[in-house]
């Protein structure tokens, strides 16, 4: 069964690299590894989610796409295995994958007929590779003899009056049309093989390696093929922001703890979190994008990409938070970013009464309900364009995103913006909480130790305490520092440069005697204080509690 098994496997791959190749001349919804993965994300439970997450950071998609690649491999390997058994029901296991993925394609967001055309042209495929597999799977060494009808006699699969069997070594001449390999039929399998053409476990793997390779060279061609009719990465390389109306505040001297290690205070595009639902990024034709915001509003307003551009933008600097972050987690960064005020549109459509929740949409489906007032108030949520200095880069939402300071990212940083429905909570529901997270989640106030490291070895000696805390829209006032179960004592704190930005701190402490110690952070907000020493789960609105850094003094 471990030809058969592998026939399966290497016919879904070619019905996949198959389809990724016709796909390439489509819109990227009908590239089916997209649609599939997606559709795999969005069903995958909500604990293995957070695991993903948890575990795997920003490899998130990476680990999950691995999981679906297992169980697309589980799958198809029991289809060849039926198809071994018994052909129709491998025809039938192979149709039923087409037809998944013809349904996984279709629903997505801005789906068209045609983006089915792909997947039926690479199921086709898929079932003369499976056809041509089977018919190749060499005969046990053990069958010694072969029934005329071309099935072992051994096989079990023979009806009960089969003719005689003959040794293997007697020849059958052509003209009864049996198969001479020893290959063997199985009930409803394709036709054997060829006369004279003995099916051997040379041949079979000869013909699985070149489908593996043809297979391979699909997909990689696929690829190539969609990248270079994709329009985006030489709009973008040409595009020029507009100098911003209000540029950012300057930043003041001593944002950064002096402790070597300290992560950086402004965070480098490339090294900035990224955690959606994307399992590929989207290509979103700037010159052609269009915002919708409608709903419970008097005026419908749609905008363009080059209206935007031509709109009084802002700069501001804002730190952003993920609600996936655990304690003491790297899931948070800060940015320059540049664009409109979301208010400022929101003035023009005009929210009627009892409107209290703007559910913000992707192009790739994803939704965000972000309640109204925190769009409406002074704080800097914005429609940004730019980040960094430079347009927003694709895996963080280009060409618009929504950045709103106070908010974790599920509820209010939608990327590959195209639409706003001004709504209520209690009418319409965003893509996490349909999932059991938080319809409203501010951010919550976080220290984090970043030196040293856990389980990091220092010399005697004082050792230096560095880290970042956030309170967004609240600010930080102190952070202290405990080690072992001493007293809390004050870290210093290095400047702030607004309160939706985070903040660093360093702190050295006395000599410490060799062994294990442990260093523990807590901040201070001027609304709330200090920072809840109660644990907290990420979910359903984010972690709390106060992290704990272990570490050796030799």
């Amino acid at each position: 069964m471990l030809y058969a098994a592998l026939s399966g496997i290497l016919a879904a791959a070619t019905v996949l690299a198959v389809a990724e190749l016709a796909g390439a001349f489509f819109t990227a919804r009908a590239r089916p590894l997209i649609a599939l993965g997606s559709t795999f994300i969005d069903f995958t439970p909500l604990w293995l989610k957070n695991f993903a997450v948890e575990t795997f950071g920003t490899n998130d998609k990476a680990a999950l796409f691995a999981g679906m690649a297992v169980t697309i491999a589980l799958l198809a390997a029991l289809a060849g295995m039926l198809a071994r058994y018994r052909w129709a029901l491998g025809v039938t296991a192979v149709v039923v994958m087409g037809a998944v993925i013809i349904a996984c394609v279709l629903t997505r967001a801005g789906a068209q007929p045609l983006d089915a055309v792909p997947t039926l042209l690479g199921t086709a495929v898929g079932i003369g590779v499976l056809r041509g597999l089977i018919r190749r799977i060499p005969a046990p060494e053990s069958a010694a003899v072969i029934a005329v009808s071309g099935q072992p006699a051994d096989s079990g699969f023979g009806p009960a009056d089969a003719p005689a069997a003959v040794p293997a070594s007697q020849p059958v001449s052509a003209g009864d049309g049996q198969n001479d390999g020893g290959a063997g039929a199985v009930i409803g399998s394709p036709s054997p093989a060829p006369q004279g053409r003995r099916p051997s476990r040379r041949g079979f793997f000869a013909a699985a390696g070149l489908t593996a390779v043809v297979a391979a060279a699909a997909a990689t061609g696929g690829r190539a093929i969609a990248a270079a009719r994709s329009t985006t990465a030489s709009f973008r390389a040409a595009l020029k922001l507009p100098a911003a109306v209000e540029p950012a505040p300057a930043l003041p001297a001593g944002l950064q703890s002096p402790v070597p290690g300290v992560t950086p205070w402004l965070t480098p595009n490339a090294d900035f979190y990224r955690i959606d639902t994307a399992l590929s990024v989207p290509e979103v034709d700037a010159e052609t994008w269009e915002l919708r915001i409608h709903g419970m509003v008097e005026e419908e307003v749609r905008i363009s990409f080059a209206e935007l551009m031509d709109s009084d933008l802002v700069e501001r600097h804002l730190t952003l938070t993920c609600v996936s972050n655990p304690l003491g987690g790297d899931l948070a960064g800060t940015a320059k970013w540049l664009g409109l005020p979301v208010r400022e549109l929101l003035a023009r459509a005009r929210p009627t009464d009892g409107a209290d929740m703007v559910l913000s949409t992707s192009i790739d489906g994803f939704s965000a309900s972000t309640p109204l007032e925190v769009l409406q108030d002074d704080r800097d949520a914005l429609l940004a364009v730019g980040m960094n200095d430079e347009p927003l880069p694709p895996v963080h939402g280009y060409p618009v995103r929504m950045v709103v300071p106070g908010l974790y990212g599920f509820v209010s940083a939608t990327k590959w913006l195209i639409d706003m429905e001004v709504t209520r909570f209690d009418a319409q529901t965003a893509y996490w909480t349909d999932r059991g997270w938080a319809e409203r989640a501010p951010v919550k106030t976080m220290a984090r130790v970043e030196v040293p490291a856990s389980f990091a070895r220092v010399p005697a000696g004082p050792v230096d305490i560095g880290g970042t805390a956030w309170s967004q829209q609240r600010g930080i006032t102190g952070v202290e520092i405990q080690i072992d179960d001493g007293d809390w004592q004050p870290a210093v704190l290095a400047e702030e440069a607004s309160v939706d930005t985070w903040r660093q701190f360093s702190f050295r402490t006395p000599d410490l005697e060799k062994g294990n110690h442990t260093v523990r952070a807590r901040a201070t907000d001027p609304q709330d204080g200090v920072q809840t020493e109660t644990r907290a789960d990420t979910v359903p609105d984010g972690a709390s509690g106060w992290q704990s850094v272990q570490f050796m003094v030799e």
